[in-house]
């Protein structure tokens, strides 16, 4: 796991479920909605949002597109079943086709561009607030420290919310943090740890096709970030470099985000955002 060597495991657990109950008792809140996407960084935040408030006041909403799979939903309904939390699916396709049809002068080419991908993820995010509003729950993004260092992510769509649970922590440390909460058993399932993730926003579509891959991309990063190393040594010291590379530049590419997501709960010495965004 990449994390300064007197960081461990069990620490990153308690600090995050600390952090969780003092920001919701600040703010005088108790209950929280998240995406269920069927994938590891929604479910690791479900788990951590249960432990932390209770599962009684956790809730999660299903918000297939299209391009959805099967299990994006099985998965999410069986994580639900273990944590003990309450869920809901609300199918997005109504509202995306409803837009579409208002927009259509905009994409009258017939070109699949990211714009119709940060549609959908804009319609999810207008779902988690409508239901924070209404219920008066705190929405908990699910974005990680390697999508958010590359900009994989929409702002004013999957990159709101009252806090970012996991944004301290690489996609790695992610499935080791999940493998953690299972130690005693399996809580989260299985499938959503080892099939490969994808925000499934268009047809067939992978992280990979975005980004490197996770395990180059978090040693890359960590190696900028974490460990002080200049773009011209990250590149000289990794076998791929077309990757490093790669990373770098989406990693320039995407720094504007950054001053526009919400606070981000800390578990490094070296988080992302500045230092009146972190807790």
């Amino acid at each position: 796991m990449i994390l300064e060597p007197d960081i461990l495991i069990e620490s990153v657990y308690e600090t995050l479920i600390s952090k969780i109950r003092s920001y919701f008792a600040g703010a005088g809140m108790s209950k929280a909605v998240i995406g269920l996407s069927g994938g590891v960084d929604s479910a690791l935040v479900a788990a951590l949002a249960a432990d932390a408030l209770g599962a009684e006041n956790v809730h999660g909403i299903m918000m297939p597109s299209e391009f959805s799979t099967s299990h994006s939903i099985s998965d999410s309904e069986q994580l639900a079943a273990n944590l003990g939390i309450s869920s809901e699916t609300i199918p997005i396709r109504p509202a995306y086709d409803s837009i579409m049809a208002s927009l259509a002068h905009f994409f009258a080419d017939g070109q699949w561009t990211t714009a119709q991908e940060n549609i959908q993820a804009r319609i999810r995010g207008l779902i988690l607030m409508a239901y924070s509003n209404k219920f008066n729950a705190l929405v908990l993004n699910t974005s990680n420290k390697s999508e958010l260092s590359c900009g994989y992510g929409t702002l004013y769509g999957d990159l709101a919310g009252a806090i970012m649970v996991i944004a301290d922590l690489y996609k790695l440390q992610v499935y080791e943090l999940c493998r953690y909460i299972n130690r005693d058993g399996e809580r989260i399932p299985e499938h959503i740890l080892t099939k490969a993730p994808s925000a499934e926003l268009k047809p067939g579509q992978k992280d990979s096709d975005s980004l490197p891959p996770y395990e180059i991309l978090d040693r890359v990063l960590h190696a900028l970030n974490e460990e002080g190393l200049s773009e011209e040594e990250v590149e000289a010291s990794f076998p791929d470099k077309a990757a490093a590379r790669r990373a770098i530049s989406l990693r320039h590419a995407s720094a504007f985000k950054l001053m526009q997501i919400p606070q981000m709960l800390t578990v490094s010495s070296k988080p992302l955002a500045p230092a009146f965004k972190c807790l």
